[in-house]
């Protein structure tokens, strides 16, 4: 390939195959093997990511976004999706659609014995509230002008009144 080829390449094209992964762990419920595809990228609207979650573990709590619009699809293995206060059965080449809102709730668990394998696709809009109802807790984050994250978490009852601490 050429230069401009290959900076081409490195700016439109990831392998989930060859991507460098990270493990996160949190015994005992989550353990799974991903990487953010996007991250580096030209894209600004979408994200992606891949995701393998060990026999019966889930990768991130129960939740749901007020801006983002998720979709996964199950690249191998069996689960359950938690969503809505239901347990929904998942398997290999089923595609999920998630929109935002608090009716929609989600979490994606291996119910089975071998990994579980998936890819993540989803809007990037900024700002973002995300809230988490096992623990009460919410995610506010944005974007500044630099790219740099601004990322809160807290609980509701730490919420301070509109007018405290202004002249």
């Amino acid at each position: 390939m050429n230069d401009h080829a290959t900076l081409l390449a490195q700016r439109l094209i990831r392998n989930i195959e060859q991507v460098e992964k990270t493990h996160d762990q949190r015994p005992p419920l989550y353990d799974s093997v991903g990487a953010r595809l996007a991250t580096g990228t030209a894209a600004s609207k979408l994200g992606a990511s891949i995701d393998i979650v060990a026999p019966g573990m889930r990768s991130c709590p129960y939740h749901f976004h007020y801006a983002q619009e998720e979709m996964f699809i199950v690249l191998e293995g069996t689960g359950s999706l938690r969503v809505a206060g239901e347990q929904l059965p998942i398997k290999t080449g089923d595609v999920i659609f998630i929109p935002p809102g608090p009716e929609y709730p989600h979490q994606i668990i291996n119910t089975s014995d071998a990994p579980l394998k998936y890819l993540s696709i989803s809007t990037r809009e900024q700002p973002e509230l995300v809230e988490y109802p096992d623990s009460g807790k919410f995610l506010a984050s944005a974007l500044r002008e630099d790219a740099q994250p601004v990322r809160y978490m807290q609980r509701p009852s730490a919420s301070l009144d509109y007018w405290q601490d202004e002249p």
